[in-house]
């Protein structure tokens, strides 16, 4: 056997959600024409392994997961009830087109994720604000929650945006995490998860539920998880599949989720 390996996991995981990110997948798929690695079979993997989730961005330009990838996921998450599967993108590009077919077809989709990416982006780098972002948001939250589907916003750590969102009618946010894992194991470390802290105590206050993603990783998740109070989920692509190249999918998912149970174990 494979010394990084382990047999098994522990079945306690702890208050905090895993939703693995699949866009990577489905980008080194779609360098040939030959389907693999297939992102259902990953989804498998990964929901066998103990993830309590699913996430994809399908992009308008579909560079990693296409249209079709998440009428797929959708169809496999029939046969997963107690996981979520979390839609995220831009609702001014195609993410609204995408819901509503999801849910014509009888689909599940429990969350989608509100963000403000450019087309041309390479990845979410920054939060919706406000007031400037409210007006256009909030028939879209409307209409998301009218489908049946929990609406999370994508955020910078910002206190006083809490309430902004609570107005909005969302029920979610999720904190964009990149400033503290720029900052990991730095002297900054600590002011800055200090803003992320009072950033979900304001959330909090506001009755918002709580995700966090961008660039958490095995080194630092169980210190944010530590130190931010009430995270509902976390939702993690790059470092998880990059991760997963050394010590392969299932393996990666359970570490992972190691680390939660650790942030949780000592909460």
């Amino acid at each position: 056997m494979n010394p990084l390996l382990t047999t098994g996991f522990d079945a306690h995981r702890g208050h905090t959600s895993l939703s693995v990110n699949l866009n990577k997948v489905a980008l080194l798929r779609n360098q040939r024409d030959l389907g693999i690695p297939s992102v259902t079979r990953a989804a498998t993997s990964a929901l066998r392994a103990g993830a309590n989730g699913i996430t994809v961005h399908p992009r308008p330009d579909q560079r990693h997961i296409r249209t079709a990838d998440v009428f797929d996921l959708a169809a496999l998450m029939q046969d997963w009830p107690q996981a979520e599967y979390n839609i995220e993108g831009n609702p001014l590009h195609n993410l609204m087109d995408v819901i509503r077919e999801v849910k014509r077809r009888g689909l599940p989709l429990h969350q989608c994720t509100f963000v403000p990416d450019a087309m041309d982006q390479a990845t979410s780098d920054h939060g919706w604000q406000f007031p400037q972002d409210a007006a256009v948001l909030a028939p879209l939250i409307a209409e998301a929650q009218s489908l049946g589907v929990r609406v999370s916003l994508f955020m910078d750590p910002l206190p006083r945006a809490m309430r902004a969102v609570r107005v909005l009618g969302a029920q979610r946010v999720e904190l964009y995490t990149e400033s503290y894992a720029r900052v990991h194991g730095t002297s900054d470390q600590a002011t800055i998860l200090a803003g992320f802290t009072a950033t979900a105590k304001a959330a909090q206050i506001e009755d918002l539920q709580l995700n966090a993603g961008h660039d958490l990783n095995r080194d630092n998740l169980t210190d944010f998880l530590r130190a931010v109070p009430g995270v509902q989920e976390v939702s993690i692509g790059h470092a998880l599949i990059a991760d997963a190249l050394e010590l392969g999918l299932t393996e990666t998912v359970r570490d992972y989720l190691r680390c939660i149970h650790r942030a949780n174990a000592a909460a």
